[in-house]
Protein backbone atom coordinates (compact mmCIF):
# COMPACT_ATOMS: atom_id res chain seq x y z
CA UNK A 1 0.00 0.00 0.00
CA UNK A 2 1.72 3.44 -0.91
CA UNK A 3 1.18 6.40 1.15
CA UNK A 4 -1.60 7.96 -0.87
CA UNK A 5 -4.12 4.37 -0.33
CA UNK A 6 -3.04 4.69 3.55
CA UNK A 7 -4.09 8.54 3.86
CA UNK A 8 -7.32 7.34 1.65
CA UNK A 9 -7.80 4.87 4.61
CA UNK A 10 -8.18 7.42 7.00
CA UNK A 11 -11.62 7.23 7.65
CA UNK A 12 -13.77 9.85 10.12
CA UNK A 13 -14.90 7.01 12.67
CA UNK A 14 -10.57 5.93 12.81
CA UNK A 15 -9.80 9.62 13.41
CA UNK A 16 -12.55 9.94 16.21
CA UNK A 17 -11.47 7.04 17.86
CA UNK A 18 -7.77 8.16 17.79
CA UNK A 19 -8.44 11.39 19.20
CA UNK A 20 -10.68 9.78 21.98
CA UNK A 21 -8.13 7.57 22.94
CA UNK A 22 -5.61 10.20 23.06
CA UNK A 23 -7.57 12.36 25.49
CA UNK A 24 -9.59 10.40 27.42
CA UNK A 25 -11.82 10.30 29.31
CA UNK A 26 -12.83 13.38 27.12
CA UNK A 27 -15.73 12.38 24.28
CA UNK A 28 -16.50 13.99 20.77
CA UNK A 29 -18.75 15.16 18.60
CA UNK A 30 -19.33 12.39 15.79
CA UNK A 31 -18.40 14.97 12.92
CA UNK A 32 -14.76 15.63 11.28
CA UNK A 33 -13.58 18.81 9.23
CA UNK A 34 -10.73 18.12 7.17
CA UNK A 35 -8.23 21.58 6.56
CA UNK A 36 -5.98 21.51 3.79
CA UNK A 37 -2.75 20.17 3.84
CA UNK A 38 -0.47 18.51 1.16
CA UNK A 39 2.32 16.53 3.28
CA UNK A 40 0.17 15.41 6.59
CA UNK A 41 -3.80 14.85 7.18
CA UNK A 42 -5.12 17.64 9.61
CA UNK A 43 -8.68 17.36 10.69
CA UNK A 44 -11.01 19.22 13.37
CA UNK A 45 -13.17 17.69 15.98
CA UNK A 46 -15.01 18.74 18.51
CA UNK A 47 -15.69 17.65 22.38
CA UNK A 48 -18.56 16.98 23.80
CA UNK A 49 -18.56 19.79 25.92
CA UNK A 50 -17.75 22.06 23.03
CA UNK A 51 -13.75 22.71 23.18
CA UNK A 52 -12.30 21.96 19.52
CA UNK A 53 -9.31 20.52 18.66
CA UNK A 54 -6.95 19.94 15.91
CA UNK A 55 -5.59 16.53 15.11
CA UNK A 56 -2.50 16.45 12.79
CA UNK A 57 -1.58 12.98 11.32
CA UNK A 58 1.75 12.65 10.12
CA UNK A 59 2.49 11.32 7.03
CA UNK A 60 4.37 7.74 7.18
CA UNK A 61 7.75 8.04 6.00
CA UNK A 62 8.36 11.35 6.01
CA UNK A 63 9.73 12.22 9.80
CA UNK A 64 11.07 10.09 12.60
CA UNK A 65 9.45 9.96 16.22
CA UNK A 66 12.57 11.17 17.22
CA UNK A 67 12.44 14.14 14.52
CA UNK A 68 8.39 15.17 15.93
CA UNK A 69 9.49 15.11 19.17
CA UNK A 70 12.16 18.24 18.22
CA UNK A 71 9.27 19.84 16.85
CA UNK A 72 7.24 19.86 19.62
CA UNK A 73 9.97 20.79 21.94
CA UNK A 74 10.83 23.61 19.92
CA UNK A 75 6.94 24.41 20.24
CA UNK A 76 7.20 23.58 24.03
CA UNK A 77 10.00 25.83 24.75
CA UNK A 78 8.17 28.53 22.90
CA UNK A 79 5.26 28.67 24.89
CA UNK A 80 7.24 28.73 28.22
CA UNK A 81 8.95 31.90 26.80
CA UNK A 82 5.19 32.87 25.91
CA UNK A 83 5.34 32.66 22.51
CA UNK A 84 2.83 32.78 20.46
CA UNK A 85 2.43 29.41 19.18
CA UNK A 86 0.49 26.31 19.27
CA UNK A 87 1.99 24.17 21.28
CA UNK A 88 0.60 19.88 20.94
CA UNK A 89 -1.36 18.86 24.29
CA UNK A 90 0.21 15.84 26.43
CA UNK A 91 -1.50 12.89 25.41
CA UNK A 92 -2.88 9.67 27.56
CA UNK A 93 0.22 7.52 28.39
CA UNK A 94 2.45 10.57 28.27
CA UNK A 95 4.14 12.28 26.10
CA UNK A 96 3.07 14.67 23.10
CA UNK A 97 2.41 11.84 19.98
CA UNK A 98 0.48 8.98 20.23
CA UNK A 99 0.09 6.31 17.39
CA UNK A 100 -3.27 4.90 16.03
CA UNK A 101 -4.01 2.39 12.85
CA UNK A 102 -0.42 2.57 12.26
CA UNK A 103 -0.10 6.69 11.72
CA UNK A 104 1.70 8.66 14.90
CA UNK A 105 -0.46 11.92 15.25
CA UNK A 106 -0.83 14.55 17.66
CA UNK A 107 -3.80 17.05 18.94
CA UNK A 108 -3.60 20.97 19.57
CA UNK A 109 -6.21 23.14 21.01
CA UNK A 110 -7.86 25.01 17.93
CA UNK A 111 -6.55 28.52 16.86
CA UNK A 112 -8.13 30.76 14.88
CA UNK A 113 -6.97 33.82 12.90
CA UNK A 114 -6.48 36.30 9.63
CA UNK A 115 -3.78 36.10 7.76
CA UNK A 116 -1.26 39.36 8.85
CA UNK A 117 -1.80 42.42 6.06
CA UNK A 118 1.39 44.35 6.54
CA UNK A 119 0.33 48.14 5.71
CA UNK A 120 2.93 49.80 7.99
CA UNK A 121 6.07 50.37 9.35
CA UNK A 122 5.24 49.23 12.55
CA UNK A 123 3.60 46.05 11.00
CA UNK A 124 6.92 45.09 9.20
CA UNK A 125 8.85 45.61 12.50
CA UNK A 126 6.01 43.74 14.41
CA UNK A 127 7.07 40.53 12.73
CA UNK A 128 11.08 41.11 13.10
CA UNK A 129 10.54 41.39 16.60
CA UNK A 130 8.36 37.85 16.82
CA UNK A 131 11.28 36.76 14.60
CA UNK A 132 13.82 37.84 17.25
CA UNK A 133 11.83 36.65 20.00
CA UNK A 134 11.79 33.19 18.40
CA UNK A 135 15.06 32.91 17.94
CA UNK A 136 15.96 33.93 21.50
CA UNK A 137 14.53 30.64 22.51
CA UNK A 138 16.12 28.77 19.48
CA UNK A 139 19.14 29.07 21.00
CA UNK A 140 18.66 27.10 24.11
CA UNK A 141 19.04 23.53 22.64
CA UNK A 142 19.57 21.59 19.74
CA UNK A 143 17.21 19.87 17.62
CA UNK A 144 19.66 16.91 16.11
CA UNK A 145 17.02 14.51 14.63
CA UNK A 146 15.55 17.67 12.41
CA UNK A 147 17.34 18.52 9.06
CA UNK A 148 20.11 21.07 8.46
CA UNK A 149 19.93 24.17 5.53
CA UNK A 150 22.41 23.41 3.70
CA UNK A 151 23.64 23.74 0.26
CA UNK A 152 25.22 20.47 -0.13
CA UNK A 153 24.48 18.29 2.81
CA UNK A 154 20.68 18.78 1.97
CA UNK A 155 19.92 20.62 -0.85
CA UNK A 156 22.16 19.09 -3.41
CA UNK A 157 21.48 15.57 -2.31
CA UNK A 158 17.51 16.72 -2.81
CA UNK A 159 18.79 17.63 -6.43
CA UNK A 160 20.88 14.30 -6.84
CA UNK A 161 17.60 12.37 -5.82
CA UNK A 162 15.45 14.58 -7.93
CA UNK A 163 17.18 13.64 -11.21
CA UNK A 164 17.30 10.36 -11.22
CA UNK A 165 13.75 10.14 -9.84
CA UNK A 166 10.45 9.40 -12.87
CA UNK A 167 9.13 12.29 -11.84
CA UNK A 168 12.75 14.25 -13.81
CA UNK A 169 12.02 14.65 -17.32
CA UNK A 170 15.31 13.30 -19.21
CA UNK A 171 15.32 15.81 -21.20
CA UNK A 172 16.43 18.28 -18.17
CA UNK A 173 18.44 15.78 -16.05
CA UNK A 174 21.55 16.13 -17.18
CA UNK A 175 20.50 20.21 -16.95
CA UNK A 176 19.01 20.41 -13.39
CA UNK A 177 21.82 18.45 -12.10
CA UNK A 178 24.55 20.70 -13.55
CA UNK A 179 23.29 24.11 -12.53
CA UNK A 180 22.48 23.15 -9.30
CA UNK A 181 26.12 21.41 -8.70
CA UNK A 182 27.37 24.55 -9.83
CA UNK A 183 25.32 27.10 -7.89
CA UNK A 184 25.25 25.00 -4.38
CA UNK A 185 28.88 23.85 -4.12
CA UNK A 186 30.15 27.64 -4.93
CA UNK A 187 28.24 28.27 -1.96
CA UNK A 188 28.64 25.61 0.58
CA UNK A 189 31.88 27.25 2.33
CA UNK A 190 29.97 30.60 2.86
CA UNK A 191 26.84 28.57 4.99
CA UNK A 192 29.36 27.08 7.15
CA UNK A 193 30.75 30.28 8.30
CA UNK A 194 27.41 31.04 10.02
CA UNK A 195 25.85 29.85 13.09
CA UNK A 196 23.26 27.06 12.61
CA UNK A 197 19.97 27.48 15.11
CA UNK A 198 16.67 25.78 15.50
CA UNK A 199 15.23 27.69 12.98
CA UNK A 200 11.11 27.63 11.90
CA UNK A 201 11.85 27.11 8.23
CA UNK A 202 8.74 28.25 6.13
CA UNK A 203 8.31 31.52 7.71
CA UNK A 204 5.90 33.30 5.07
CA UNK A 205 3.09 35.52 5.62
CA UNK A 206 0.58 32.79 5.51
CA UNK A 207 2.05 30.87 8.67
CA UNK A 208 1.26 34.27 11.05
CA UNK A 209 -1.85 35.02 11.88
CA UNK A 210 -3.01 38.03 13.17
CA UNK A 211 -5.84 37.31 16.13
CA UNK A 212 -6.40 40.92 16.22
CA UNK A 213 -6.43 41.68 20.13
CA UNK A 214 -4.73 38.65 21.10
CA UNK A 215 -1.54 40.13 18.45
CA UNK A 216 0.18 37.54 16.27
CA UNK A 217 0.00 34.04 16.06
CA UNK A 218 3.23 31.92 14.47
CA UNK A 219 2.06 28.63 12.97
CA UNK A 220 2.90 25.37 10.93
CA UNK A 221 6.46 24.23 12.17
CA UNK A 222 6.31 21.39 10.24
CA UNK A 223 9.39 22.37 8.31
CA UNK A 224 11.15 23.22 11.48
CA UNK A 225 14.78 22.51 11.14
CA UNK A 226 18.41 23.78 11.78
CA UNK A 227 19.51 26.77 9.47
CA UNK A 228 20.84 30.13 9.44
CA UNK A 229 18.86 32.82 11.06
CA UNK A 230 18.17 35.08 8.00
CA UNK A 231 16.31 32.01 6.93
CA UNK A 232 13.22 33.01 8.82
CA UNK A 233 13.38 36.61 7.82
CA UNK A 234 13.92 36.73 3.87
CA UNK A 235 10.63 35.37 3.31
CA UNK A 236 8.65 38.08 5.10
CA UNK A 237 10.12 40.46 2.53
CA UNK A 238 7.60 41.67 -0.88
CA UNK A 239 10.60 41.46 -3.29
CA UNK A 240 14.30 40.52 -3.78
CA UNK A 241 16.32 41.88 -1.11
CA UNK A 242 17.94 44.51 -2.71
CA UNK A 243 14.53 45.59 -4.12
CA UNK A 244 13.38 46.12 -0.57
CA UNK A 245 15.77 47.88 1.05
CA UNK A 246 13.91 49.66 3.32
CA UNK A 247 11.19 46.74 4.46
CA UNK A 248 14.76 44.77 5.09
CA UNK A 249 15.84 47.54 7.79
CA UNK A 250 12.77 47.81 9.59
CA UNK A 251 12.45 43.32 9.69
CA UNK A 252 16.05 44.14 10.81
CA UNK A 253 15.21 46.84 13.67
CA UNK A 254 12.17 44.94 15.23
CA UNK A 255 14.59 41.68 15.09
CA UNK A 256 17.95 43.39 16.44
CA UNK A 257 15.37 44.59 19.80
CA UNK A 258 15.50 40.57 20.84
CA UNK A 259 18.15 38.72 18.67
CA UNK A 260 21.24 39.15 17.42
CA UNK A 261 22.13 38.68 13.61
CA UNK A 262 25.23 38.88 11.60
CA UNK A 263 24.48 41.23 8.72
CA UNK A 264 27.00 39.64 6.39
CA UNK A 265 24.63 36.75 6.20
CA UNK A 266 22.27 38.61 4.35
CA UNK A 267 24.30 37.71 1.09
CA UNK A 268 23.00 34.04 1.73
CA UNK A 269 19.25 35.24 0.59
CA UNK A 270 19.24 34.66 -3.03
CA UNK A 271 21.25 31.12 -2.49
CA UNK A 272 18.40 30.58 -0.07
CA UNK A 273 15.65 31.33 -2.45
CA UNK A 274 17.56 28.76 -5.10
CA UNK A 275 17.70 26.45 -2.32
CA UNK A 276 13.57 26.95 -1.51
CA UNK A 277 13.06 26.41 -5.22
CA UNK A 278 14.70 22.98 -5.09
CA UNK A 279 12.87 22.05 -1.35
CA UNK A 280 9.56 22.55 -3.09
CA UNK A 281 10.09 20.23 -5.70
CA UNK A 282 11.53 17.83 -3.16
CA UNK A 283 7.88 18.32 -1.58
CA UNK A 284 5.92 18.18 -3.99
CA UNK A 285 7.73 14.72 -5.19
CA UNK A 286 6.76 12.86 -2.00
CA UNK A 287 3.39 13.16 -2.40
CA UNK A 288 2.79 13.40 -6.33
CA UNK A 289 0.75 9.59 -6.31
CA UNK A 290 -1.69 11.31 -3.58
CA UNK A 291 -4.89 11.56 -5.27
CA UNK A 292 -5.23 15.41 -3.98
CA UNK A 293 -1.72 16.69 -5.50
CA UNK A 294 -2.64 14.28 -9.07
CA UNK A 295 -5.82 16.85 -9.39
CA UNK A 296 -4.11 20.27 -8.33
CA UNK A 297 -1.19 19.83 -10.48
CA UNK A 298 -1.84 17.81 -13.68
CA UNK A 299 1.06 18.33 -15.00
CA UNK A 300 3.19 17.51 -12.52
CA UNK A 301 6.90 16.01 -13.97
CA UNK A 302 6.04 16.77 -17.97
CA UNK A 303 8.07 18.67 -20.28
CA UNK A 304 6.38 21.74 -20.04
CA UNK A 305 6.67 21.42 -16.16
CA UNK A 306 10.08 21.14 -16.29
CA UNK A 307 10.38 24.18 -18.86
CA UNK A 308 8.93 26.20 -16.41
CA UNK A 309 11.27 25.34 -13.86
CA UNK A 310 14.54 25.11 -15.26
CA UNK A 311 13.43 28.67 -16.45
CA UNK A 312 13.02 29.87 -12.66
CA UNK A 313 16.60 28.31 -11.39
CA UNK A 314 18.26 29.93 -13.90
CA UNK A 315 16.79 33.29 -13.38
CA UNK A 316 17.48 32.83 -9.61
CA UNK A 317 20.81 31.94 -10.24
CA UNK A 318 21.96 34.97 -12.28
CA UNK A 319 20.44 36.93 -9.24
CA UNK A 320 23.30 34.82 -6.63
Amino acid sequence: MDMSDTFEALSPDAVLSACEQALSPIGFEPVVTPYNSYINRVFAVKSDNGDRYIAKFYRPGRWTRAAIEDEHQFLLDCADADLPVVAPLALEGGGTIAESAGFLFSVYPFRSGRTFDINSDDDYRRLGALIGRLHGVSRRRAAPNRLTLHPVDLTLRMCERLAASPSMHPEFASEFLDLSTDVLNARSDEFSSFETIRIHGDCHRGNILDRMDDGLLLIDFDDMMNGPAIQDLWLLLPDHMKLCPRERDLLLDGYTQFSTLDERSLSLVETLRFMRIIYFLGWCETQKDDQLFREKNPDWGTRSFWVREMEDLHYQADHI
